[in-house]
């Protein structure tokens, strides 16, 4: 089995499980005042400062969620729920589309939400978050790397912006903690969501860094989490996931190296197969991510393919990838939509190795004379 989709999940480590076994032992609750839940407290305080470790936060800046999605939905609906916040966000139109439509659907409660536009490549226009900020906005939020195409986006320029106004800015850094260095005391931004399986860890678990200092309101009631996200800490997941962050920082570097490596020898080989396009492969992208469609084949027939070759990769993004439309990043992109909708994604990592790509080179080749999508669906 050759796996693909790493933007999707990733196996865990070996050392996160075990933590995460051991962690088990420790059984008490850490709002416990007895010895049971001192130890467990003691357990939580260290995983909270080694995963604040990773993206360069102090610990008292990071609340343990359930992973990003929860994370995502504190940071905006905190933001509209603020004293006086006005009921207007900033989005850009290619963020994660869960997250995307949970936004849009705030218009029917009298919310104006915004989509920044972005360039050929992927990148989000900074004149178009300039001239958004011509009005007050309660949150301005964008994603570091986009998850189909890998594409990173200019955050700090995005930030500067914002703050220029007085906007808070959330960034969504799911796909590149752990895959790239980050650095929230120099991004200068308000709030950073992030998730433990997206680089080796659980599923189940993520953090929202929160500037220190910054008033937030509580998303849900209770004392954990300083009180800031209520129920009792999942702390198996929390121990599994700062394992991942120790195995990150000691290893990310040249893991990006490596996988950047394998990437370009991989597109320059795709480069040369018929109707073959690498979407954003013109803009700064993470390493091990490449998001191609083949003119003439649809995702099911490229996926039905690699699949029959052991090979396991996605159409789009993984949340979406069940559905029949484009992908509204590639759209956002000036994409063609038959293109859009035969793209799929490619995402290397730490088991990829050269023998792999060859072997997913020769499928893709051998496909250049299969049968084309319907002429319906080339529109």
């Amino acid at each position: 089995m050759i796996y693909l989709d790493n933007n999707a999940t990733t196996r865990p480590l070996p050392e996160v499980v075990d933590a995460m076994t051991a962690a088990l032992a420790c059984w008490g609750n850490p709002s416990s005042k007895h010895a049971l839940g001192e130890e467990a407290k003691r357990l939580l305080a260290g995983a909270r400062a080694q995963v604040a470790a990773l993206v360069d936060a102090q610990p008292v800046e990071l609340i343990f969620t359930s992973g990003a999605s929860e994370s995502n939905h504190h940071a905006l609906l905190g933001a509209l729920r603020r004293p006086g916040a006005p009921q207007r966000v900033i989005l850009s139109a290619i963020e994660h589309s869960g997250y995307l439509k949970s936004a849009l659907q705030l218009r029917q409660q009298g919310v104006e939400v915004v989509l920044l536009d972005v360039d050929g490549a992927g990148r989000i226009r900074p004149e178009s978050l300039q001239h958004a900020l011509h009005e007050d906005a309660a949150l301005v939020s964008v994603m570091a790397a986009n998850n189909e195409t890998g594409v990173l986006q200019p955050v700090e320029t995005l930030a500067e912006l914002a703050r220029g106004r007085g906007v808070p800015v959330h960034v969504d850094a799911t796909q590149m903690v752990g895959k790239l260095p980050l650095s929230f005391s120099r991004w200068h931004v308000d709030l950073v969501s992030f998730s433990a399986h997206k680089f080796h860890g659980p599923k189940g678990v993520g953090a929202l860094l929160i500037r220190k200092g910054l008033s937030w309101p509580v998303l849900l009631g209770g004392q954990q989490e300083r009180a800031r996200r209520g129920g009792t800490e999942n702390l198996p997941g929390i121990a599994g996931f700062a394992a991942a962050a120790r195995h990150a920082m000691a290893s990310q570097v040249a893991e990006a190296a490596r996988l950047a490596s394998l990437r370009e020898g991989l597109e320059s080989v795709l480069a040369r197969i018929p109707g073959c396009v690498i979407h954003g492969r013109a803009a700064r992208r993470l390493p091990n991510t490449t998001s191609l469609s083949i003119a003439g084949l649809s995702a099911d027939k490229i996926l039905g393919e690699l699949a029959r070759a052991g090979i396991c990769a996605s159409s789009g993004a993984a949340c979406s990838s069940g559905g029949s439309d484009p992908s509204h990043v590639l759209l956002a992109m000036g994409v063609e939509p038959a293109l859009a909708l035969g793209a799929v994604r490619l995402s290397l990592g730490s088991d990829t190795d050269a023998h792999q790509l060859s072997r997913l080179a020769e499928v893709l080749q051998g496909m250049c004379h299969s049968q084309p999508m319907p002429a319906a669906a080339l529109g």
